[in-house]
């Protein structure tokens, strides 16, 4: 049996006595007692999480764009100033998502990514196979930094009430866009505008020897601890997708409500863009909200369960309760007659049960929009 990883924070989970578990080979806390108050501590509040099992690489050299522009599916021209970020999926040959990432332009021989903890080795491969192309960069994992999420509407405040010297740094960045703060007692740290939970908030990569007196720090500053079970309803509600259950290596972008962030428009080429110019989007990719009967709901959506519509089969690919809405909620892959506004029926044990097709989000920024 392999032995699970471990974050630099992992003795101050077990400290705080979390219930941890295995996500993707990693030994991480699923809650810290009650998932739902850390759910609400975000929506209403502020709270943090540990993400150091994501994966920081660093890129160097002349030709970092020009990988960048063949590498991802989204388009890097988009990044001019030093800081700016940008979402995008990588793409293998047939059109399926390697990963989805964030990639940051720093100078314009230096980028950097942070790609998901599952998919860290493949995705470091892939780079190295890229640029064996002809690019001649050098490609640098840094395990010595780790990155904890602050997220809520209070998330900056909080955030600046611990890191004093992050304030003058950050106080004007829009989202989607970081900066270096020197000068603090945590070392030197990249501060970026970014999140995975629909409110505003920092994800702050720290040096790994600095992150748990910055955890103890901000917790000490009123930001709740928080787990993976409360990461998977805040991003579920907030309409974003997890790698491995809504898009992977067989899913197109196009499928996975990903077209956003795909620039077929230009005339660069990039890996997958031939296949996904071939293919087009085969699926609709939709919210779907558990109808109740007689005043209650016959069960909860989950992931795979079967989606009955009147232009043929689908399938849930995530789903979970709404400790915001309320309802049983997911995301579910269908055929493309398939809109908003429609009811569709999903397989729950042996009954097909009602379901009120939306748009998503579900919820951003503490708000219900899915009606």
């Amino acid at each position: 049996m392999t032995e699970l990883k471990h974050t630099p924070l992992h003795a101050a989970h077990r400290a705080l006595n979390a219930r941890m578990v295995d996500f993707g080979g990693w030994d991480m806390p699923v809650n810290y007692g009650s998932q739902i108050e850390e759910h609400r501590a975000v929506r209403t509040d502020a709270g943090m999480f540990d993400v150091s099992h994501m994966c920081v690489v660093d890129f160097t050299g002349e030709r970092v764009r020009a990988f960048f522009e063949y590498a991802l599916a989204n388009n890097v021209a988009k990044l001019q100033t030093p800081g700016r970020a940008l979402y995008s999926c990588m793409l293998n040959p047939n059109g399926g998502v390697i990963d989805d990432l964030i990639v940051y332009y720093f100078a314009e021989d230096h980028f950097r990514v942070v790609v998901n903890a599952g998919t860290a080795d493949k995705d470091i491969a892939w780079f190295g196979q890229l640029n064996a192309g002809g690019f001649g960069l050098t490609i640098t994992p840094r395990r010595d930094l780790a990155i904890v999420a602050v997220q809520g509407p209070n998330a900056r405040e909080k955030a600046w009430q611990t890191v004093p010297a992050a304030r003058a740094a950050t106080e004007a960045l829009k989202p989607f866009n970081a900066a270096r703060v020197d000068g603090t007692p945590f070392g030197e740290l990249t501060v970026a505008r970014t999140g995975y939970t629909g409110e505003d908030g920092f994800e702050i990569i720290v040096p790994a020897t600095h992150v748990e007196a910055l955890w103890n720090a901000l917790a000490a500053h009123g930001v709740r601890p928080a787990g993976l079970g409360a990461r998977d309803t805040l991003r579920l509600e907030a309409g974003m997708n997890l790698y491995g259950q809504d898009m992977d290596d067989n899913v197109s972008p196009l499928d996975a409500g990903l077209a956003w962030t795909v620039d077929l428009a230009s005339p660069r080429e990039f890996v997958g863009k031939s296949s996904l110019e071939a293919d087009g989007s085969r699926a609709a990719f939709v919210g779907l909200i558990l109808l109740k009967e007689n005043g209650k709901a016959a069960g909860v959506l989950r992931a795979h369960q079967k989606v009955v519509t009147p232009h043929g089969g689908g399938e849930i690919t995530s789903g979970t309760f709404s400790p915001t809405m309320q309802e049983s909620i997911a995301f579910a892959r269908v055929p493309k007659g398939v809109q908003p506004g429609d009811t569709v029926h999903v397989q729950i044990r042996d009954k097909a049960c009602p379901a009120s097709v939306v748009k998503l989000p579900f919820v951003r920024n503490g708000k219900v929009l899915a009606v």
